[in-house]
């Protein structure tokens, strides 16, 4: 049997559906999903096994216009996740259409995309109408010659198994990359961290989120083969320690139970998980942090 493996970026702007593709891809819950922008920090690949290819999928954080060191970090983070993968593929929101996003990403592709193949999926088709659709595909394939365009709906699955196929053809021949069973090549230990950040996200609507960060300080296996983790949430006040908390600590309890039933559904036994929220000024400006966020502090450089 003739194996291939290789890896597949998946690269747009901010909520353009990159998790969830990813997700309904990989068939599992790997790259966090929320509804406010620039939730996904590092790049978390997730693996798809599809006939004899192993997909490897490199989430890129959303690219967009960087203003603080954090987010120059991030959208280093997705140019590289791009030029280190064998095929790009562009996700634009069907609903948006060209954006000045869009087109910055367009510019951009312009240096990635040589020597690669770049897909183009237009997500969430079933938000417009076909001509819609068909003259947004026109225009962007009149601006970049876009290998293929798919038509998908990443949170519905249309169209998701097409893709799928024509990128485990795509791919180079060679043996695979992970262990069959491995679907995510994030420690546990980060993958944990994520999903607390994820929870206080959508708990928090305000803009505290990106002002916080989540480490899972220990990990810790028990006898009876359940475990106990202990998380740091940082944030940069004293009054954000007061909202993550909650009147009474109800935030942090809410927080603390909906990460802890997720856990023990993704790793299938008892999770025992302790919160903690310090208040620590300059975390944005930590090397320490970026490197558990799997981003280079050095990219954040303005």
């Amino acid at each position: 049997m003739t194996t291939r493996a290789g890896f597949v970026a998946l690269i747009g702007e901010p909520n353009a559906g990159k998790s969830t593709l990813l997700n309904r891809m990989v068939g599992a819950k790997v790259s966090i999903v929320t509804h406010k922008v620039q939730t996904t920090r590092a790049r978390i690949r997730g693996v798809a096994m599809e006939g004899d290819s192993q997909i490897v999928f490199v989430d890129t954080p959303g690219l967009f216009q960087p203003r603080r060191r954090l987010d120059r970090a991030m959208v280093a983070a997705a140019w590289g996740g791009a030029a280190d993968a064998d095929v790009v593929v562009l996700l634009v929101e069907a609903n948006r259409g060209v954006t000045e996003g869009v087109e910055r990403i367009l510019e951009g592709l312009a240096d990635i995309g040589q020597g690669r193949k770049v897909a183009l999926a237009i997500n969430k088709i079933d938000r417009v109408e076909a001509p819609v659709l068909l003259g947004l595909s026109k225009d962007l394939n009149d601006r970049y010659p876009f290998a293929e365009t798919f038509m998908i709906s990443a949170e519905r699955g249309h169209g998701v198994d097409t893709l799928r196929a024509w990128l485990a053809k795509e791919l180079p021949e060679g043996p695979w990359l992970y262990p069959e069973d491995q679907i995510a090549d994030l420690p546990m230990r980060m993958i944990a961290a994520e999903m607390t950040r994820e929870k206080l996200t959508l708990r928090l609507h305000q803009e505290l989120p990106y002002q916080l960060t989540v480490e899972t300080e220990s990990w810790e296996e028990r006898k009876d083969g359940s475990c106990r983790i202990d998380q740091l949430i940082y944030v940069i006040r004293d009054g954000h320690k007061g909202i993550v908390l909650g009147h009474k600590g109800e935030t942090i309890k809410a927080v603390s139970k909906a990460t802890r039933e997720e856990l023990e559904e993704f790793l299938g036994r008892r999770v025992h998980l302790f919160l903690q929220v310090k208040v620590r000024p300059n975390w944005l400006n930590e090397a320490e942090r970026y490197s558990e966020m799997g981003l280079d502090f050095k990219d954040g450089n303005g």
